[in-house]
């Protein structure tokens, strides 16, 4: 099970860590994922991390974000930096043993989402 936090209301220009805890099996052996999905919109890839820590950003959050593992506590995390006003969304986290799918329907696990609200 995947669970995210970390989420809040933040002004333009802010930062937010939004964590991503996992209970039950390896986690080191998975690379994680973290997508959003705003209002209106279709879920989109933001981040990932390999089981290895190859890392991967999309573009609009590149230079602004990092991901990061720590195994020791089964967590990934996602920094946000210089949030605007279009990064409000819910962030979900997701996991697939010793992959980074291509595709969102091959992630095997998801999080219940964190929701992220950035006012201008």
């Amino acid at each position: 099970q995947l669970a995210g936090a970390g989420g809040g209301l933040v002004q333009a220009g802010g930062s937010l860590r939004l964590s991503c805890a996992a209970s039950g099996g390896t986690f080191s052996t998975y690379g994680v994922g973290w997508f959003r999905q705003a209002p209106g919109k279709e879920r989109e890839l933001v981040a990932t991390i390999s089981w290895r820590g190859s890392t991967t950003y999309a573009a609009f959050v590149k230079d602004r974000s990092t991901i990061s593992r720590d195994n020791a506590k089964n967590t990934v995390y996602l920094q946000l930096n210089g949030l605007k006003p279009e990064d409000t969304a819910i962030y979900y986290c997701a996991a697939a043993r010793f992959r980074v799918p291509i595709t969102q329907r091959e992630w095997n696990h998801w999080g219940q989402g964190t929701l992220v609200t950035v006012s201008s």
